[in-house]
């Protein structure tokens, strides 16, 4: 296809994302190369102006549509050209269009589509008399005297109406296909429109209560509301639309054409109302519609990717032996007992509740276990029967088991236990006790754990079923990926699913370095990696910098520092009389620290030959070897008694820790059966215009009980005291 219209996208992404196009340019140059985003936000710093991995999506996401504009500007070019219709003014237009929307206007004329009224009437030759109406040119004679010379019955127009009629459908298309006037409606609709809902269904009417006679300003509704709406309309419940002042919106397109009233103005009026009611306005409604909801989904779609990064990054519990309960009541309860590591190293079923109630068999076995073992923590999952297990695990306490307990969300535990995975890693256990075995691991290291869930089914958000699922899935994907790559990953035990996250590495890959790691043992450097089967230098390059070992043999895998930078690693240790596996000794590397802050970070980058971005993060990492960022993360919250909401009375103050975060505020856990709500109106003093300006998950708060609400088992939070 010819290149009717050039663009210089790179300027053009640089100017909107208010970047250095050089910048700009490296990026684009090393997603086109196949480096993947991670890898070029960290060691490729110097080439990309030590952007971080958002701003490379940024322009990842920018340059990928404003290709696609220029592709198509120039398929609707060259659609004009083959019908001789390509023009300067055309051009122009398509030039400074900004949007997909714009182009798609400027298209409709010569659009391939099906007849149209006015096409029919064009072909009957009434387009000279619909344009001198149109252009509103005076004549002697009035209408209905021009309408006259225009019948012919062999065309089908037998008298005046039939005439005037087509005259009219002409105009309305012409009015209707004209791109400038549909922008400045769609401008005026988008401005001043207010969205509708009224109740359709009686019969499923309870849960949308709210919106049985709704109406809010499309700039002002809140995103979780349109995902309200847009559900009560997918259900048939609610009948939604989108209005707006009709009068003005004529009135709009009177100016624009400047349609004075002499005596062509009925027929030009009745153009316009049909052109705009029922041509133009619905399709501008279907874009406020559409607008609506890709907000309010890119809303959703951040509340869940924050949410997933600080579950993600909630810190490791580091040496400590976990029994982990998946709690039942006709089934039993399931025991899993984990190693330090995660290992598993018994389980078991107990059955203290209804209909069983074998609570003294049920102690003894849980007791035993715990005694056999060591065992440091009981990790109780939340789901049903979880408060009975709850009780039962407190009563064992208070008459002296030395151990503490907690409880952690079991979202997603039954897909993980009955998943490919899940029977891969546990062939011969039962799904429930996989499930166990899940919860209990989630306390140890949350990361290694829930990348083997489906991000969607860890209960972070709202409304997860109610938007684009591709779009959702694409956001929490990043999310796990960043977080993965932040931490690093502990090569010689990673799972497959936890390596397929990292940096350049397949599926296929994943499994190779697992059925390797099985054959020849743990990995003893970074570089051994290129001896598994179908891992080239690219995938090496890729991935080798987030993948961790401690060894003699690569004292450097233990940081984040990349191969191709030992040379320069080596160098600054040499500098200060140290060598690689010094770094590996705690008392040395106290020694480390306090020489390598000495050195001038930029005279050391010059003399290496490297850039200051670099040096600075080698030095770094030679400083804090084998740090986990996630120790700074608060850790969770572990228990010895247990809350009863009969005992909680409005004014009590707790440490409770953040569950979950929606746009109107957070659930909170303080240990009770059910989380309680801190509204949004009761975390600040001021205005918030969002939870998460000073909220995460996992964080632990202090709030008061502002209400409880014992018949519904409902309990309300304030941060204000």
């Amino acid at each position: 296809m010819a290149n009717y219209i050039e663009t210089d996208i790179l300027a053009l992404t640089a100017e909107e994302l208010n970047l250095k196009k050089s910048n700009v340019k490296s990026v684009v140059e090393l997603l086109d190369s196949g480096n993947t985003v991670p890898f070029i936000a960290r060691y490729r710093k110097e080439m990309t102006g030590s952007l971080d991995e958002m701003e490379i999506r940024n322009i990842e996401e920018k340059i990928d549509y404003l290709r696609r504009l220029l592709q198509r500007k120039n398929e609707v070019a060259a659609a004009a050209d083959e019908v001789d219709k390509y023009s300067s003014q055309l051009k122009e237009k398509l030039i400074k269009a900004d949007t997909l929307q714009e182009v798609e206007d400027l298209y409709r004329p010569f659009k391939s589509k099906k007849k149209t009224k006015a096409d029919k009437a064009i072909e009957k030759g009434l387009k000279p008399l619909a344009e001198l109406v149109f252009a509103q040119k005076e004549s002697t004679a009035d209408l209905e005297d021009l309408a006259l010379q225009y019948i012919d019955s062999e065309k089908g127009l037998e008298n005046i109406e039939d005439v005037l009629s087509g005259a009219e459908d002409i105009i309305a298309g012409d009015i209707s296909n004209d791109a400038e006037l549909r922008k400045k409606l769609r401008e005026f609709v988008f401005a001043k429109s207010d969205i509708v809902s009224e109740l359709k269904n009686e019969e499923e009417a309870e849960k949308y209560r709210d919106y049985y006679e709704f109406k809010e300003s499309i700039n002002k509704i809140p995103p979780h509301r349109i995902l309200a709406l847009n559900r009560g309309e997918q259900e048939d419940v609610l009948r939604i639309k989108i209005e707006c002042n009709d009068n003005k919106a004529e009135k709009i397109i009177n100016n624009y054409y400047e349609f004075k009233g002499d005596q062509f103005y009925p027929l030009l009026e009745n153009a316009r109302d049909y052109a705009y009611k029922r041509m133009i306005f619905p399709s501008l409604e279907r874009e406020v519609r559409n607008h609506l909801t890709d907000k309010a989904e890119e809303k959703a779609v951040n509340n869940f990717s924050t949410n997933l990064k600080s579950l993600l990054m909630q810190p490791p519990l580091v040496g400590k032996k976990v029994l982990a309960i998946d709690p039942a009541f006709r089934t039993g309860c399931k025991i899993a007992v984990l190693a330090e590591n995660g290992e598993l190293l018994e389980t078991a079923a107990i059955y203290p509740h209804a209909p069983v109630n074998n609570l003294k068999e049920a102690v003894k076995i849980t007791a035993e276990l715990i005694k056999k073992h060591d065992v440091d923590l009981i990790v109780i999952g939340n789901g049903t029967a979880s408060r009975e297990t709850e009780i039962f695990v407190v009563n064992m306490i208070k008459n002296g088991l030395d151990v503490e307990y907690t409880i952690v969300s079991e979202a997603g535990a039954s897909v993980y236990s009955a998943s490919k995975l899940a029977r891969q890693e546990f062939p011969e256990l039962d799904v429930s006790i996989r499930g166990a075995i899940s919860i209990g691991r989630r306390i140890q290291d949350p990361l290694a754990e829930l990348v083997k869930i489906d991000p969607k089914s860890l209960g972070v958000g709202m409304y997860q079923h109610d938007i684009s699922q591709k779009r959702l899935e694409k956001a929490l994907n990043e999310v796990v990926v960043d977080a993965v790559h932040h931490v690093g990953v502990e090569l010689n035990t990673a799972s497959a699913a936890l390596l397929t996250y990292v940096s350049g590495v397949s599926a296929n890959n994943a499994q190779k370095i697992i059925e390797y790691r099985s054959e020849n043992g743990n990995f003893r450097s970074r570089k051994e990696l290129l001896d598994v089967y179908g891992f080239g230098p690219k995938t090496y390059q890729q991935a080798a910098g987030f993948l961790r070992i401690d060894s003699d043999a690569d004292p450097f895998a233990l940081t984040p520092i990349h191969p191709e930078s030992y040379q320069e690693a080596e160098k600054i240790l040499n500098k200060i009389n140290y060598k690689p596996s010094d770094i590996r000794d705690n008392q040395i590397l106290v020694e480390i620290r306090d020489k390598i802050k000495a050195l001038d970070l930029i005279e050391t980058a010059e003399n290496l030959e490297i850039g200051v971005p670099t040096t600075k993060d080698i030095i770094k990492a030679l400083q804090q070897p084998g740090r986990d960022p996630r120790e700074s993360m608060p850790g969770p919250v572990f228990r010895k008694d247990i809350l009863k909401l009969e005992d909680i009375e409005a004014g009590m103050v707790f440490t409770g820790k953040v569950r979950n975060i929606v746009d109107f505020g957070a659930f909170v856990d303080i240990g009770l059966k059910q989380d309680g709500l801190l509204h949004i109106s009761e975390m600040s003093d001021f205005y918030l215009n969002d939870p998460f300006e000073i909220l995460e998950i996992g964080q632990n708060v202090e709030v008061k009980v502002l209400n409880v609400d014992k018949k519904r088992e409902r309990i309300s939070f304030t941060l204000k005291f």
